[in-house]
């Protein structure tokens, strides 16, 4: 087999997708033969180097597993736990795979998440030239107005940068639908926030082409390949 980059072979492998597997090797927790190896590019052979994270060999091969979930609020997107938090992963503990989610909600937002073992697919879905669109229903603590509307189509800071909705409909009284691009942490609610509006409720409901649908809060079932698709749908 080839030599491929550490980075790779460990999203290959499923440990995780490919930006948080160079985050693990820049913590020092992967060794290749007994060394502690903090260069995403070194190059390493799956079939002759023992390869470990966090002392536990990786697996050379893994099937594939791709799910949908409405994320429940309340569970945190991490691999780790915190103390008493709730991890999205608790859901899936009798699926039998090492499993990450495929980017973040944060804790108190529902809706749609993808969770995965394969760290290329993970790359592929949350690189931001993959240009995938994220939709959302928000529900706020009062009935929106024009000028709301209009304040969050002029966008905000977000982590220092400036960012603006790509549509944003009113639905109803206090509910509205909102569109962003690449997602920065806790952007939609920034933007509400920026324009006078709190958020009580913030559902995503649909990733690039592919929908949250009927599917109950806090239940996951597998991707079909033609939602897999979907995803990266123009």
């Amino acid at each position: 087999m080839s030599k491929q980059r550490l980075s790779k072979v460990l999203a290959g492998a499923g440990v995780a997708s490919r930006r948080a597997c160079e985050e693990l090797i820049f913590q020092g927790v992967v060794t290749v033969n007994g060394q502690v190896i903090q260069v995403p590019q070194t190059l390493v052979d799956l079939a002759s180097d023992q390869i470990k994270v966090r002392g536990q060999p990786i697996q050379k091969t893994e099937d594939k597993v791709y799910y949908i979930l409405n994320k429940p609020s309340g569970y945190l997107c991490s691999t780790r736990g915190s103390g008493q938090s709730k991890l999205v992963l608790d859901l899936f503990a009798e699926e039998g795979h090492r499993l990450f989610t495929v980017g973040r909600l944060d804790k108190d937002t529902q809706g749609l998440l993808l969770v995965t073992n394969d760290g290329h697919f993970a790359n592929q879905v949350i690189h931001p030239s993959a240009d995938i669109h994220k939709e959302y229903l928000v529900k706020t603590d009062q009935e929106v107005t024009h000028d709301h509307l209009t304040a969050i189509s002029h966008g905000t800071l977000v982590e220092g940068v400036f960012v603006k909705p790509l549509r944003i409909e009113k639905v109803r009284r206090g509910t509205l639908k909102i569109v962003i691009g690449e997602g920065k942490k806790r952007e939609v609610r920034l933007l509400l926030d920026a324009a006078g509006l709190k958020v009580k409720e913030l559902v995503r409901i649909r990733l690039g082409g592919l929908r949250l649908g009927q599917l109950p809060v806090g239940s996951w079932r597998p991707l079909t390949e033609k939602e897999k698709q979907l995803i990266f749908a123009k």
